[in-house]
């Protein structure tokens, strides 16, 4: 099975491959001591217009939270904690112990008690009327 997908994986043309974001240079160098170059994707910034600068080109690790590298990262990592510990964990606990709608599980442990207490004393689980038909008050014949 594992000779069939790598014969697979070297099948599949190189455009349908995963598109790196970076790429290497791998020319020859004019020094004798060689380095990659490594460029980005993106275009680099226009220093010399007044356009908007990117968040990127000031502080390479931009989170989104503020302009501010220290803020950005102090905002980053309370989001972080307020969204995982107070939305999972108190959310979590919260949804545990809410009641219960319907009133479900409180209606099948009155059924068995119900249960328990008529075969004690010897009575019928359920009886033939529901009502005891001396207390039902029903319009005479004569009222329409």
């Amino acid at each position: 099975m594992l000779s069939r997908l790598s014969r697979l994986g070297l099948a599949l043309p190189r455009s349908v491959s995963v598109l790196s974001t970076r790429f290497v240079s791998q020319s020859k160098a004019d020094s004798a001591i060689s380095s990659t170059a490594v460029t980005e994707l993106y275009e680099p910034v226009n220093q010399s217009g007044h356009g908007e600068v990117s968040p990127f080109a000031k502080n390479p690790d931009f989170h989104g939270f503020s302009t501010d590298p220290e803020e950005d990262v102090r905002n980053m990592k309370m989001g972080f904690f307020l969204g995982i510990s107070v939305a999972l964990v108190i959310g979590g606990t919260f949804i545990h112990y809410l009641p219960d709608h319907g009133m479900r599980k409180w209606a099948r442990r009155e059924a068995e008690r119900l249960i328990l207490l008529r075969e004690k004393e010897g009575l019928p689980l359920i009886e033939e009327n529901y009502y005891d038909v001396s207390k039902i008050i029903l319009p005479s014949s004569n009222e329409d």
